[in-house]
């Protein structure tokens, strides 16, 4: 199945480096594109992508308040963002409204890549250098959960549940939960399907979230 893919971007050149590379794969291909978050709205409705490549910081409406409309649409898009290492107020803005996903702009095209298939196939990825930074501006905003509220919030879920959840919250992926576990991908996919249900949890970053309000992992871990 293709995976439909909507660039959002104030630059041209990304725009245009994504497209030509996107072009070359079998398994994506671009739907539209958007110069600001107001079009991206716009061609979102109208296209239906399976995943919208948001930049963040944009003229007029940006990223943030982009996403949460596409979001708040229930089109059945999710948004990845793509952002840079000294934006992270703005990703934090950006989890808030909804994303499944962040980027930055120094990693690799392949790297991208493969971020918008994880979006597109339901999972949740954070690039692993702003994972730390971001969710401990997260958990000591004034409107989080409190630490007691959310510890109460995990005490369904059972000890391996709990294992893969503070790893979850660690940035890894289910691959490299199933290697320090020693369990196979497909039991790491049911663990994390069991938590996304038992913590009303929206996708992975909520879980991530949840993981660190809830103590099984620090920002300075």
């Amino acid at each position: 199945m293709t995976v439909r893919v909507l660039l959002v971007d104030d630059q041209p050149l990304v725009r245009s480096g994504l497209r030509v590379l996107i072009g070359d794969t079998d398994d994506l291909e671009v739907a539209g594109e958007a110069g600001d978050g107001a079009e991206a709205v716009e061609q979102a409705a109208r296209l239906r992508p399976d995943v919208v490549v948001m930049d963040v910081r944009m003229p007029g409406t940006d990223g943030i308040e982009a996403t949460r409309r596409i979001m708040a649409a229930d089109t059945g898009s999710r948004v990845l963002v793509l952002t840079t290492f000294d934006e992270d107020a703005y990703v934090y803005g950006a989890l808030r409204a909804g994303a499944g996903g962040f980027v930055v702009k120094d990693m690799s095209l392949e790297e991208i890549l493969t971020a918008i298939r994880v979006v597109a196939a339901g999972d949740a990825l954070i690039a692993p250098g702003i994972t730390r930074r971001l969710i401990a501006d997260f958990v000591g905003r004034p409107e989080r959960a409190t630490t007691a509220r959310a510890a109460r919030t995990v005490e369904g879920v059972t000890p391996r549940e709990r294992e893969v959840l503070t790893l979850i919250g660690l940035g890894r992926s289910n691959q490299e939960i199933a290697e320090d576990l020693v369990i196979s991908v497909p039991t790491v996919k049911s663990h994390v399907a069991r938590l996304l249900t038992k913590l009303d949890a929206r996708d992975r970053v909520h879980l991530v979230i949840t993981a660190y309000e809830a103590g099984l992992v620090t920002p300075e871990r």
